[in-house]
């Protein structure tokens, strides 16, 4: 019988790599304070237009639960700057309505 099997431990690349698959999925879609603020900013102008996310989803030529993904911390969709361009063609609204006046001071 093995020691790890004796110990009933795994060796440790094993145990290293579930670590960092664990990581991965916990902040998997955890969006950065900048991307949550765009994303909330989207889904408040998109309420005020009345706009559904399949509507708005489907009015941007994309998958009717791509604003749901995206609006959601269990997915790790994110909007490109394209996104947010044909977003504000769509709402009515210039894309500098998604962003705060002043940049957010963190560390990449």
């Amino acid at each position: 019988m093995s020691k790890y099997k004796q110990l009933n431990q795994k060796p440790c690349y094993i145990r290293a790599n579930i670590f960092f698959v664990f990581i991965y999925f916990v902040s998997m879609g955890k969006a950065s304070e900048i991307e949550q603020y765009v994303i909330d900013k989207v889904r408040e102008i998109r309420h005020l237009k009345k706009f559904g996310q399949k509507k708005l989803s489907e009015e941007m030529g994309l998958s009717g639960k791509f604003i749901g993904n995206v609006e959601s911390p269990k997915t790790p969709d994110k909007y490109n700057i394209n996104h947010l361009n044909k977003i504000a063609e769509v709402l009515g609204c210039s894309i500098k309505d998604f962003f705060p006046e002043k940049p957010f001071t963190t560390d990449l």
